[in-house]
């Protein structure tokens, strides 16, 4: 018998003992088999069924832990990979810690021809797919540990919170106002010369179809707008009490020290099984990437999931377009100031300045000046939105409400949608703010983005809310913090009941695809608790905490989304910054009721909330270089450490006004994080596929891109992530679940 006879029969006799083990235990993994293909494979926001996921997964046979065992044809494929098979048998001899084997695919994969290039450059690539579909997916395969009482009561503390935030989530269904709409046609209509008015959510977006009013009435009640018609039926989110307790029992969970040891030790196992996976399967993602004709990291789409849109330009961008305005509109009259109406000239002549002078340095809006660091400091990084240090021109440029009814900002954000049109690959979802300081705010808002024809093949449009309420009760122009949730919601269920009063609205609306809370984490704050003033009774100059106005802005969301499902509207996820600063309650909070969010550095002090959100995928939209101008430092960010584990993070930019250099800040982002981090080209293009599932693009324009709208549905001809990466992430993932749930949902002993 010659070595590689051998080594095939060895490979055959550890498949089959592994066939075995697997068998013996598949009673204890089925207890919540459908509970966890349900969870494990859905996207929180994807709550259609379908038959063709349906088929794929039961002719994986993942969810019940079946695996195919390979036959001895399949072993003997390639002499190469076989030699590598029994090169790695004789070096783990002696160890049985983890097993080197052959692995069939989670889903049948679709058959693909080899790709059909020119010359040698052809042969090259057809040899490259051959040979990545011959080398066979190796898995370590790690023993099941035996779970101390501490370990089990964790468990079923994991269970019970991830059932919580299952039950606090509203689901969100995909509503289009175009039945015509299809991806193909949005692509063409953004490589147009001319500028198209078309958005992702219609190719008519600023035709807004009457709609009949609804007989539905809203009041406001202890914070929250809930249907005053009792025979309809319009979901209500948890009263605040529960809410509170429930936060209250995340955050006891969370800071328990045995709790936060078994967290620990699971995360970092999860870190070295990548480890494992890329030192078994680097050829093979190497090989299946070098394959894929024509798609690589600059042709895949890439989501700038976090960023402001006041700050959606890169300085110089922002400098050639003031000089542009002052050359060509100097006699515009653009601001009032004691009284006198000024022309743009007169106010760069009050200023001192002329066109000439000015330059990056004038302007001075980058973050990481160093003789004013920004680091820790908010309140200095927020002065750096204002152009050469005065507020008059951060009014006249960057505001959307101000005597020139925001036209210059509108004029720089049609250049920007022209940037990331002749990108084609690039997408962002940009916010814009809704104060609460009146009624008025939305329709203001509305008019602005209607009359400019703000729309753009590559854009979807947030809404964020600034937690700025202790400033306008100061100023006398809120009276409680009752009035600062009417101001925000009471226009939306007005819209939502009679859409014919403000059909701009409606049409903003309609390509408005979540809310957002922001401003600086790291103030001081008492801990909310059961017994917490409502909003109508918060008449004091004091800022509520974080987690009282997620709350709110939550629970109002929610009875909002279920009024506007009901009508046949567009929904919006829920997806504040959170954890980027300040305490760590922040994070929990989120947890319970956020989508996804932005930022999350701090789930690095708590392993137990960050094993949490691992086992729910929750989104971590994180910006590594803004938080190196504030909070943490590059090289200290947790980014890969989450992105190893397989926590859900992709990268954004936040602010490329203050923050970036180039015409492409999201490329830089990625660029920077790539060399840093020694990221791989499969690496980057799964955190760029992340970007797309975090994101609120449609769900048909998801499946064009990546290949699905799942979690777990990819194909790398689209998304350029080999299957195997996939794989082993949905592995690792059902891994865990079934070990949390086959403890957490034991009776107690």
């Amino acid at each position: 018998m010659t070595e590689v006879e051998a080594a095939k029969d060895e490979a055959m006799v550890q498949s089959h003992k592994l066939e075995k083990r697997r068998s013996s235990g598949a009673s204890a993994k089925s207890t919540s088999a459908e509970y966890l293909r349900k969870l494990s494979l859905e996207d929180e926001d994807d709550w259609e069924t379908s038959s063709d996921s349906a088929t794929s997964s039961e002719e994986g046979n993942v969810s019940s832990g079946e695996r195919r065992s390979p036959t001895r044809r399949e072993s003997a494929t390639s002499i190469n990979s076989v030699e590598m098979l029994s090169n790695e048998l004789l070096e783990r001899e002696a160890s049985q810690s983890f097993e080197a084997v052959p692995h069939s695919p989670v889903q049948n994969p679709p058959v693909r021809n080899p790709p059909v290039g020119l010359g040698g450059a052809g042969r090259t690539l057809a040899a490259a797919f051959q040979a990545s579909e011959h080398i066979p997916y190796k898995r370590a395969e790690i023993p099941e540990p035996s779970l101390t009482p501490y370990d089990k009561n964790f468990c079923k503390a994991l269970v019970s919170m991830l059932e919580k935030r299952k039950n606090y989530l509203y689901k969100i269904h995909t509503v289009f106002s175009d039945d015509s709409w299809d991806p193909k046609e949005l692509e063409k209509s953004g490589q147009a010369g001319d500028y198209i008015e078309a958005s992702p959510m219609s190719m008519t977006p600023f035709k807004v179809a009457a709609r009949e009013d609804s007989d539905i009435d809203f009041g406001m009640e202890n914070g929250v707008y809930i249907p005053l018609n009792e025979e309809h039926s319009i979901a209500v989110p948890v009263a605040a009490k529960v809410f509170f307790s429930d936060l209250h029992d995340l955050s006891s969970m969370m800071n328990s020290a045995p709790y936060a040891t078994f967290a620990h030790r699971r995360l970092k196992l999860l870190q070295e099984k990548f480890s494992l996976y890329q030192m078994l399967n680097s050829e093979k993602e190497f090989l299946s990437i070098k394959a894929l004709s024509h798609r690589d990291f600059y042709n895949v789409r890439k989501i700038d999931n976090h960023v402001h849109h006041s700050a959606c330009m890169n300085q110089k961008h922002l400098l050639r377009f003031i000089k542009k305005r002052v050359r060509e509109e100097g006699d515009k009259p653009v601001i009032m100031r004691d009284g006198k109406v000024l022309s743009l000239k007169e106010v760069f002549e009050s200023l001192g300045l002329s066109p000439y002078d000015l330059n990056i340095d004038v302007l001075d809006m980058h973050a990481h000046n160093t003789k004013n660091t920004t680091f820790h400091r908010f309140d200095k990084f927020n002065q750096k939105f204002n152009p050469t240090g005065e507020a008059r021109l951060r009014e006249i440029f960057l505001k959307t409400n101000n005597y020139v009814k925001g036209k210059f900002l509108a004029g720089i954000t049609k250049e920007v949608f022209d940037d990331l049109a002749a990108s084609k690959y690039q997408m962002a979802e940009y916010r814009l703010s809704i104060y609460g300081k009146s009624k008025s705010e939305w329709a203001q808002l509305a008019s602005w983005w209607y009359d400019n024809k703000l729309v753009s093949p590559n854009v979807v449009w947030m809404v964020q809310i600034p937690r700025l309420y202790a400033i306008y009760k100061k100023s006398g122009e809120l009276d409680n913090f009752g009035e600062f949730i009417s101001n925000i919601f009471e226009p939306l269920f007005e819209i939502s009941k009679c859409p014919n009063k403000d059909p701009k609205l409606v049409a903003f609306l309609d390509n408005v695809v979540g809310f957002d809370i922001v401003d600086d984490e790291s103030r001081h704050e008492r801990k909310v608790h059961r017994e917490m003033p409502t909003p109508e009774e918060w008449d004091v100059e004091k800022n509520p905490a974080y987690n009282y106005y997620l709350y709110y802005i939550y629970a109002n969301l929610y009875v909002l989304n279920s009024f506007r499902q009901k009508r046949n509207m567009s929904q919006f996820s829920f997806r504040p910054h959170a954890g980027e600063a300040g305490d760590v309650d922040h994070l929990a909070g989120a947890f319970l009721v956020a989508n996804s969010i932005n930022h999350g550095i701090n789930l690095k002090k708590n392993p137990a909330l960050q094993y949490l959100y691992y086992l729910a995928q929750v989104g971590l939209a994180m910006s590594p270089l803004s938080n190196n101008c504030l909070f943490c430092e590059y090289s200290k960010n947790p980014f890969p450490t989450f992105f190893e584990r397989g926590l859900n993070v992709t990268l954004s930019t936040d602010d490329p006004l203050l923050i970036h250099m180039t015409k492409e800040p999201l490329v830089e982002e990625y660029s920077i994080a790539m060399q840093v981090y020694k990221l791989s080209t499969a690496d980057i293009s799964e955190i760029a596929r992340n970007s797309v599932m975090q994101s609120g693009f449609p769900k048909r324009l998801k499946r064009h891109w990546v290949g699905g709208s799942k979690m777990f549905e990819n194909n790398p001809y689209q998304s350029n992530v080999p299957d195997v990466r996939i794989q082993f992430r949905k592995e690792c993932l059902e891994a865990e679940h079934q070990m949390v749930y086959k403890y957490g949902m034991m009776p107690s002993e």
